[in-house]
């Protein structure tokens, strides 16, 4: 089986959900009513799949898109404040080919790296109910079992995702710690020829208030990428550069 087309063809799948009520009328609704900056937009409406190449060897797993972000352009950390951190820090080690994500079809390019979410859909209040994280397993499940052939590390933004991460990771066939390793920025964890780190999430309420620099999340990206086996050597000349002090 071609991996590329069979990606394909779970990316369309999920883009075709509709399992969570919750969630579809929310993102339904987001669609219809829009917000002002963004009125001449036709918003994606649906859920968002993952983005990168099918024989990534890094794995990036966020929460779940954001309302007018990845809801409103159809790509994940696309088109919001979150994305804008999460890609320049791609960009600046080497694993983009731009700094910005702003719509769908603006040329970005990842380099051996998949962005993914636990929950495809945008939920209110950028909280997902339980319930629909484990009802979103099976496609993160799937898309781990895809990548598998070639996947050697992964970043895990923030303690909702490394929840979803670890089960998901275990139902794929890699061997999860029991018990199940706690969430910390800058933790690491060894799974079967994968290496599991965790980093805390690209927020603006994170990177507003300085939990999260621009700088330790190049670092934890760069880690990552080494481990993975892609070249970053953009990303030496950025990861020694100072923050500017403000948010990123």
């Amino acid at each position: 089986m071609d991996d590329s087309n069979a990606l394909a063809r779970l990316d369309r799948r999920v883009a075709g959900c509709r399992a969570c009520p919750r969630l579809v009328d929310w993102r339904e609704e987001v669609a219809r009513t829009k917000r002002a900056a963004f009125a001449d937009w036709t918003y994606w409406g649906r859920p968002v799949p993952g983005f990168g190449p099918a024989d990534a060897r890094l794995l990036i797993i966020g929460l779940a898109p954001a309302a007018h972000g990845g809801n409103r352009t159809g790509r994940m950390f696309t088109g919001d404040r979150s994305g804008d951190v999460l890609y320049q820090a791609l960009y600046d080690v080497g694993l983009a080919s731009q700094p910005t994500s702003v719509r769908a079809d603006d040329g970005l390019e990842l380099y051996g790296v998949r962005v993914t979410a636990p929950v495809h859909c945008a939920p209110p209040a950028n909280k997902p109910a339980p319930v629909e994280r484990d009802t979103c397993r099976p496609w993160l499940v799937e898309e781990l079992t895809l990548l598998r052939p070639t996947l050697r590390a992964a970043v895990v933004l923030g303690a909702f995702g490394w929840q979803a991460a670890l089960p998901a990771f275990a139902e794929a066939g890699w061997s999860v710690p029991r018990p199940r390793p706690a969430f910390a920025h800058g933790a690491r964890v060894a799974l079967d020829g994968l290496d599991l780190f965790g980093c805390f999430h690209v927020s603006q309420r994170n990177t507003f208030t300085g939990r999260l620099t621009a700088e330790m999340l190049r670092e934890v990206l760069h880690t990552a990428a080494e481990t993975a086996g892609l070249p970053s050597t953009t990303g030496r000349r950025h990861l020694h550069r100072p923050d500017p002090g403000r948010p990123c």
